[in-house]
């Protein structure tokens, strides 16, 4: 196949997956069935072997089993009655201080994110409990919902994710690796927000006022309160400690953490049939479409090299200006604006395969950038006009809260999202140094 040929080819291939994108089809069937299709014209009937190989070479990975699993506890936690006691905690212990409800409200969501794995749960939970709080204390509404907006997406980056077991599975990382990089970058990003959050209410109190005095509670009541953040550390240990402990793998952790998100429910009787029945149907939807996403990532990343697109793509890649740096900051760029109007999913569908071999050749560490990935798709969930966040926020927030305000509340908050990006592409040991502590230096 000539140059001529690979180019005109990957430009077929590439306008095809675009007019269909525009037509509405769903991604996965787009992305799956383009692919298909040009490598049956190109390779015949082989393509099918090879596609349909290589997806049961992944459905006999172990690794899978933790999605279901991460996805079961998640669905637990948030009918748990878990966020209902760590809020009063917050309310007590925070509410004395300016902006302190909306920080104790991104605390809350960073537990939350540490216990359950997935965006939706911390931004639902928050968005009915504390939003609604921080409004009647007279809060700014584009604070405080830009300050759940911001704390939901954690839930991606902060281990367990569901995000980063699909990028390890697309990618041949270690799970345990990728889940241990998160920690550093998500204490981060808490701390950046904390402080912007902090220095606004202390710049513009009455953006965030302190509760009334005789609302704060006396020491007696604080201590009582901390009882709240038992459970939530107990299925924090579980999982973590149990993986980073080398106890146990990713997987079998996940096990762990659905046996505390099940004592959870217990312990707040909320561990019914309705509600263990209901968990399990919203994780077998979920996980059949992580099915079918999968089949459709072999797909693509099998006609992707077959068609010599991953070679035309290294080097038009190379054109970039500004070396290296420049091709991280094209590489960010484009996630961000696909993040505006795709889903993280389906993103990762179609830049890894061209963005992996970029970052290889420059011999960056893939954990790394798995992070700097994680973090940008945290970002896509948070811009308009498609991202999720925005849309579960408006599904549960009170009705003076429009969709406007909702958009703009969310540009401080990227913009300190992306100054913690740019620390850890300066700082890389931020997201490398809890996975060479835990699992020693990669080779």
């Amino acid at each position: 196949m000539t140059t001529l040929s690979v180019e005109l080819v990957t430009l077929l291939f590439f306008g095809s997956l675009l007019v269909f994108l525009v037509l509405g089809t769903p991604l996965v069937f787009t992305l799956g069935g383009i692919s298909v299709i040009f490598l049956y014209f190109t390779m015949g009937s082989v393509g099918f072997y090879i596609v349909a190989s290589k997806f049961w070479d992944s459905m006999m990975s172990f690794t899978l089993i933790a999605i279901p699993m991460y996805v079961y506890m998640a669905m637990l936690l948030e009918k748990s009655g878990v966020a209902q006691d760590l809020y009063r905690m917050m309310h007590v212990w925070f509410g004395g201080m300016r902006g302190g409800l909306a920080i104790g409200t991104v605390a809350i969501c960073a537990i939350f994110a540490a216990m359950s794995g997935i965006s939706g749960a911390a931004v639902v939970t928050m968005g009915t409990i504390a939003l609604p709080r921080m409004l009647e204390r007279g809060y700014d509404k584009r604070l405080a919902v830009g300050a759940i907006n911001c704390g939901g997406g954690w839930g991606i980056l902060i281990p367990p994710s569901i995000l980063m077991v699909l990028y390890a599975l697309l990618t041949e990382v270690s799970v345990g690796r990728l889940f241990a990089s998160g920690i550093g970058p998500g204490i981060l990003l808490f701390v950046l927000v904390s402080i912007y959050i902090g220095v606004r209410a202390w710049l513009q109190p009455s953006l965030a006022p302190t509760i009334p005095p005789e609302e704060r509670g006396d020491w007696a009541l604080k201590l009582r309160t901390l009882k709240a953040v038992f459970l939530p550390l107990l299925i924090v240990f579980l999982v973590l400690g149990a993986i980073f402990g080398g106890f146990a793998t990713p997987t079998e952790a996940a096990a762990l953490g659905v046996f505390g998100a099940l004592i959870a429910s217990a312990i707040h009787r909320k561990l019914s049939i309705p509600v263990l029945t209901d968990a399990a149907m919203q994780t077998l939807r979920l996980t059949a479409l992580i099915m079918w996403i999968l089949f459709a990532a072999h797909a693509f990343s099998t006609a992707y090299t077959t068609l010599g697109a991953n070679e035309l793509m290294n080097h038009l890649m190379s054109l970039i200006p500004g070396g290296k740096w420049g091709s991280l900051a094209f590489m960010l760029l484009v996630l961000l604006l696909l993040g505006m109007v795709l889903d993280p999913v389906g993103i990762m569908l179609i830049t890894l395969p061209v963005f992996l071999p970029v970052v290889q050749s420059f011999g960056w560490d893939p954990i790394w950038f798995g992070v700097i990935f994680i973090i940008m798709m945290e970002i896509g969930y948070m811009t308009p006009p498609f991202g999720f966040n925005l849309f579960y926020l408006k599904a549960v927030a009170p009705p003076d809260v429009t969709m406007s305000d909702i958009y703009w509340s969310v540009i401080p908050y990227v913009l300190v999202t992306f100054v913690g990006v740019l620390i850890i592409i300066l700082i890389p040991d931020i997201a490398l140094y809890f996975p060479n502590l835990f699992f020693g230096v990669s080779t």
